[in-house]
């Protein structure tokens, strides 16, 4: 396991200490990743904090999505799951790094891999919020290792680049509740996403501004849609005929 953030911290001062640090320090690479990654400290910042940043230029290209944009993306799916109350994304932003523009995501100390596989495989309740959230903006790549159990029984998702699609693309290992019937609570997250991201948004525009400076207007239509989808149905979806159900590898 990597050395750990200091937790907890708030989203508003890790964004804050995130945004204004003069620089970014790596002090090791994620290997198994699949774009550039690396593990770094904040340079002048108060809290210690340490951050994953991908910068753009890493990106590997990908045929179903536009070169350069996955770092957009991973910040979009942070502004939404804190728009929808959802919290299960570590605050994540775009900054000047060593090779430039990229996402910086926190840190945060958690439990391992092998406490995420053995979640899954219990089909845990921890982790319904982001089976949710996975559906809402069409996560095309939720291994077991993009969850991070935390210590108080939270879990979070990180690695969200292949997520916002227009076409279809839920690819998960969070099955576990296809076709349950949605609780009041997750009827209500859809509720609000629905006014949130609606012709008239009952925040005054500002989720969709933000978002609308990260993926595309179609993208955001998209992310409605789904949202309007998953409000009828009344439950979670079951896998497509049409896309693989699983990302592979599984972690």
């Amino acid at each position: 396991m990597l050395p750990a953030t200091p937790h907890p911290v708030s989203p508003i001062e890790a964004l804050t200490e995130m945004r204004t640090a003069s620089d970014l320090l790596p002090i090791g690479r994620i290997a198994t990743a699949s774009n550039a990654s690396f593990l770094c400290e904040l340079v002048g910042a108060q809290i210690p904090l340490q951050v994953i940043y991908k910068p753009i230029r890493g990106e590997a290209p990908l045929w179903d999505f536009p070169t350069g944009t996955l770092a957009g993306r991973e910040v979009a799916a942070y502004m939404l799951s804190e728009a929808l109350g959802l919290a299960v994304v570590p605050p994540t932003l775009l900054r000047d790094g060593p090779a430039d523009l990229g996402c910086a995501q926190l840190w945060i100390e958690h439990e391992g891999v092998q406490r995420a596989i053995d979640l899954v495989n219990a089909t845990d309740e921890s982790l319904r919020p982001i089976a949710l959230f996975d559906a809402i903006v069409n996560n095309g790549d939720r291994k077991a290792g993009h969850l991070l159990p935390l210590a108080d029984g939270r879990v979070l998702g990180v690695d969200h680049g292949v997520t916002f699609a227009v076409e279809p693309k839920l690819r998960t290992v969070l099955w576990g509740w296809r076709s349950e019937a949605f609780t009041a609570h997750e009827r209500a997250v859809l509720e609000r996403g629905a006014a949130l991201l609606g012709d008239q948004p009952s925040d005054g525009g500002a989720i969709l501004a933000a978002l609308g400076e990260q993926i595309s207007v179609d993208e955001i239509a998209a992310t409605r849609a789904r949202i309007d989808t998953l409000r009828a149905a009344g439950c979670f979806p079951e896998p497509s005929e049409d896309w693989p159900p699983l990302p592979w590898p599984l972690v």
